[in-house]
């Protein structure tokens, strides 16, 4: 279990959701209460990605599967495959304890550096990171038994997992993609 964050992507009927907590640890010292940990991405900025782990490590993978959403021309299924033969590959980047989110209007992802590439079960709902678990069921509650808007879904599940998860705050950033296809 990673003690760095939580990153929630939701992929609901009108549009796709990616959030993170802010707070940086070290420890059990709080380095900062106010870090994005989440990016679009892509040359039309059609996919979003949120990672748990180191935040150095973070900016190498987000370069990573950047450079290989762009060789799959936005294809993000091939741009999945080939990051993670690439990230298996790499000596130092598959010791990395590190995950990633990966979605888009189609498709959600979970990625992590031995190799496992995850479409969650239901296909809209997944979570990482020291908070993810308390994220992923208040989120799964929501979606099952409340009538509300994709980003106050994953803001208010973030929420929960911030007043749960001592690594998690509730200084919370969130990108959305609507069915227009264009970023919020």
């Amino acid at each position: 279990m990673f003690h760095a964050t939580t990153i929630l992507a939701y992929k609901g009927e009108h549009k796709s959701v990616i959030g993170g907590d802010g707070q940086v640890s070290f420890g059990n010292s709080v380095l900062k209460g106010n870090a994005v940990k989440i990016r679009r991405l892509g040359k039309d900025e059609s996919v979003l990605a949120g990672f748990a782990g180191s935040t150095a490590d973070a900016f190498n993978l987000f370069d990573m599967f950047e450079k290989c959403l762009n060789s799959a021309k936005g294809d993000l299924v091939r741009a999945v495959v080939e990051f993670s033969k690439e990230w298996r590959k790499d000596k130092y980047l598959r010791k990395l304890e590190a995950m990633m989110l990966v979605l888009n209007r189609e498709k959600i992802f979970l990625l992590s550096g031995t190799g496992d590439v995850v479409e969650p079960e239901d296909g809209k709902i997944a979570a990482i990171g020291s908070g993810g678990n308390y994220a992923l069921s208040a989120a799964r509650a929501l979606d099952k038994f409340a009538t509300i808007d994709e980003e106050k879904l994953v803001i208010e599940s973030l929420k929960i997992a911030g007043e749960i998860c001592i690594y998690t705050n509730t200084n919370i950033k969130t990108f959305v993609l609507d069915d227009a296809g264009e970023s919020q």
